[in-house]
């Protein structure tokens, strides 16, 4: 099984392109089974939850062309900085997502309401347990009974039909979900009347969903809010779209130029869907800079590690505009070398807090109580073989291990390529030590 060497010490400086965001490309693949006609995406990213996605979107009849970008406004050539894929579902074969596909990932679970919403019936595996959290389909599957779907659980999958078409509804979400308020959302477009989400989550990438489903045709207002409202349509049409910068792994690599004092540029990127981390890092002593757009790129944000000592402060995940919890264990990790303490409460998911006994293994002084963990001051780190648990508990070990002194092995590294786009290529660029072992 592939492992990742890193020999830490260096002071990263350079630039990274930011690729697409995985967390938005997942849920737009998955809207182009709301049309027959196709749907155009750009800077989707080469990543293992996308190529998955797209097996079982081919499994149900979707034609898919992938064709890699030759060339951007980095002066990028090579593999890792986006792709266009172009979907085609007018010849849907099936309307049955099987278990062997959707246990690998959770996302697969959303082509549940477009295939329902559009052709009445749907048949999906419930998706398997998860190492951060139960995350339970609940709010989906009620959300989609309100708007008329039937659904039965039998056998380990949601079998869903309707009667014509969905009905709009008003869906109230008692607390707030990323994954069904895209759900309900995807849903509602071809429903009959009006629906009403309220208590949305409004993440950027959901933005980005609804914006691209305006292009194809739906009629959606209080886009960005928490109160989304979306007339029914009979049918979308034909768009094209591209998906928005990845907010976390940008927050990443800025984290890997503060962890290692360094200086890195995130190209392609905006301030407003950074703001939290950015906040959150200038308390720290991390400084920002807006890098302003022009003919030759797309602009982005400068990060220096280099003026201030790092200074341990305190955070609490919370869904946007709040921390995001897809960044508590980068912030973590930073925190094991910043001067003082550090209180971070997880508030998002349980079970999250799975790389701290790596992190220990570093010389990480890390103590949990129930969903906080305390940071204190590590006077260095040390290089040590370490097994990645989830995707972020993952880049949360290789940061560690970029300002760790000697040698890092990282175990079980395939989660990384769920999440990261060409990360060592990335980090080799600003002068990492980084490379793959198979």
């Amino acid at each position: 099984m592939n492992k990742i060497r890193i020999i830490g010490g260096n002071q990263l400086k350079g630039s990274i392109p930011i690729s697409g965001a995985k967390n938005a490309a997942l849920p737009l693949l998955c809207a182009s089974l709301l049309s027959e006609e196709a749907l155009t995406l750009h800077n989707v990213p080469y990543l293992a939850d996308i190529i998955t996605i797209n097996r079982l979107l081919m499994q149900l009849g979707v034609s898919i062309d992938m064709q890699e970008r030759k060339n951007d406004s980095y002066g990028q050539g090579q593999r890792g900085y986006g792709h266009s894929v172009k979907l085609s579902a007018a010849n849907i074969t099936s309307q049955i997502a099987p278990y062997e596909l959707v246990r690998t990932m959770r996302a697969s679970f959303w082509v549940l309401g477009p295939l329902l919403a559009r052709f009445g019936k749907a048949q999906v595996s419930l998706p398997g347990g998860c190492a951060i959290g139960a995350r339970a389909v609940d709010l989906h599957l009620k959300g989609l009974e309100l708007l008329g779907a039937k659904i039965e659980l039998e056998g380990g999958y949601v079998h869903a039909h309707c009667n014509g078409r969905l009905k709009g509804a008003e869906v109230q979400f008692e607390k707030v979900s990323v994954g069904a308020t895209i759900h309900i959302l995807m849903a509602a477009c071809l429903a009959e009347g009006t629906t009403i989400i309220g208590n949305a989550a409004r993440e950027p990438e959901i933005t980005d969903l609804a914006n691209c489903l305006t292009k194809m045709g739906a009629k959606i207002s209080g886009i960005g809010s928490d109160r989304l409202i979306i007339e029914g349509v009979e049918k979308l049409h034909a768009a094209e779209h591209q998906v928005i910068a990845d907010r976390i792994e940008a927050g990443t690599y800025a984290t890997a130029a503060a962890i290692t004092k360094g200086e890195i540029d995130l190209l392609g990127v905006e301030h407003n869907i950074l703001a939290a981390v950015i906040e959150k890092y200038s308390e720290c002593g991390v400084e920002f800079t807006e890098l302003p757009a022009t003919s030759g790129n797309q602009g982005g944000i400068r990060v220096n590690g280099s003026k201030n000592n790092l200074i341990g402060k305190d955070v609490m995940t919370q869904p946007f505009p709040g921390f995001p919890t897809d960044m508590q264990a980068q912030f973590m990790a930073l925190m094991t070398v910043a001067e003082g303490a550090s209180m971070i409460t997880e508030t998002i998911f349980e079970n999250r807090f799975m790389h701290v006994p790596e992190l220990s293994r570093m010389g990480a002084n890390i103590n949990v109580h129930g969903s906080s963990a305390l940071v204190r001051h590590a006077s260095h780190l040390n290089g040590a073989e370490v097994m990645a648990t989830d995707l972020r508990a993952s880049v949360s070990l290789v940061l560690a291990a970029l300002a760790a002194k000697g040698e890092t092995q990282i175990h079980r590294v395939y989660h990384l390529d769920r999440g990261y786009e060409a990360l060592e290529e990335k980090l080799t660029a600003c002068g990492a030590v980084i490379e793959r072992l198979v």
